[in-house]
């Protein structure tokens, strides 16, 4: 029951970051219906920008001591500003001008990850870095089960970040509209929505999801390099299609359930298992109900 329960501790915390992740591709999609196949490598840029954010406020301390909470909420905060403005530029240059070419955006969306991939490894080069945490590390033990200060943060972040979402998209002008962009694109703008301010608007908030992603996961998994996002933006991926696209409850959900499977897949089989299972599992879900867990299928009037 012990290893069980560790097992879980570990799960929720992989699911929290896929969650974050994910919730980027549900609402891009949401919004515009489209992938934003970019949005791996925003989560790896993320890491990187919180990594430099991080030795920039310790460079700028000095011998002042600060407090290790304030250098991870600044890093925080500067890898989402910088997240988002590169984000906001890749949407008025590369996705702006392509959004009416449904299947042409999508390959514009893919050459802006392999962009930000091979810029980073220009600037950064090819080596991997080790992310010191920012967290004072200390390990409980409950009933046997060991709880780090890292997994508590993990799990923390990601969830308030999840609530902020709901109340942004459910309480708000802002998040009304994304959903009314949603339901019916065509009669927003007579509304008097503008929608390319709703569009901008959507891509920042994904964009800082990821750059929280990325910060949380450098700090789960210690080293970061220019192509991890590949793998993690698929696994987001996956998670948002199994909760049911578009529908951010669905990505919140689809991030849990591949982290628990993951998790349970490595712990039973070869950790080497662990990539092929996930994918299996993707299919299983599309087979049983396409849509997805709480996905709906689109009605169109002809």
């Amino acid at each position: 029951m012990t290893y069980i329960l560790q097992q879980l501790i570990n799960a929720v915390q992989l699911g929290s970051i896929y969650a974050l992740i994910a919730l980027g591709y549900s609402m891009v999609y949401g919004v515009l219906r489209f992938i934003n196949f970019a949005h791996g490598d925003i989560f790896m840029v993320g890491a990187f920008l919180s990594y430099f954010a991080a030795v920039l406020i310790k460079r700028l301390a000095g011998a002042t001591a600060i407090p290790t909470a304030l250098i991870f909420v600044g890093s925080m905060l500067l890898a989402m500003l910088g997240t988002a403005l590169i984000t906001l530029s890749i949407e008025r240059i590369a996705y702006r001008p392509l959004r009416r070419y449904r299947l042409s955006v999508v390959i514009t969306a893919l050459g802006m990850g392999v962009f930000l991939e091979h810029m980073t490894l220009v600037i950064v080069g090819p080596w991997r870095i080790s992310f010191h945490p920012l967290i004072t590390e200390t390990v409980y033990k409950v009933v046997g089960v060991s709880i780090s200060t890292t997994q508590l943060v993990i799990i923390f972040v990601s969830i308030l970040l999840m609530l902020i979402l709901e109340f942004i998209v459910r309480q708000t002008k802002q998040g009304m509209a994304m959903r009314a962009i949603s339901y019916d694109r065509e009669a927003v703008p007579l509304m008097g929505v503008n929608v390319d301010h709703i569009i901008t608007l959507t891509f920042a908030i994904a964009s800082c999801l990821a750059a929280a992603g990325g910060l949380l996961y450098a700090h789960a998994y210690p080293i970061i390099e220019p192509y991890m996002g590949i793998m993690v933006g698929w696994k987001a991926f996956i998670s948002a299609v199994v909760g049911g696209i578009g529908v951010i409850r669905g990505a919140m959900l689809g991030g849990y359930i591949l982290g628990f499977v993951e998790i349970a897949a490595g712990a039973i089989f070869p950790s080497r298992m662990r990539d092929l299972i996930s994918f299996v599992v993707l299919m299983i879900v599309l087979l049983a109900k396409p849509t997805g867990i709480f996905g709906l299928p689109l009605r169109q009037k002809v």
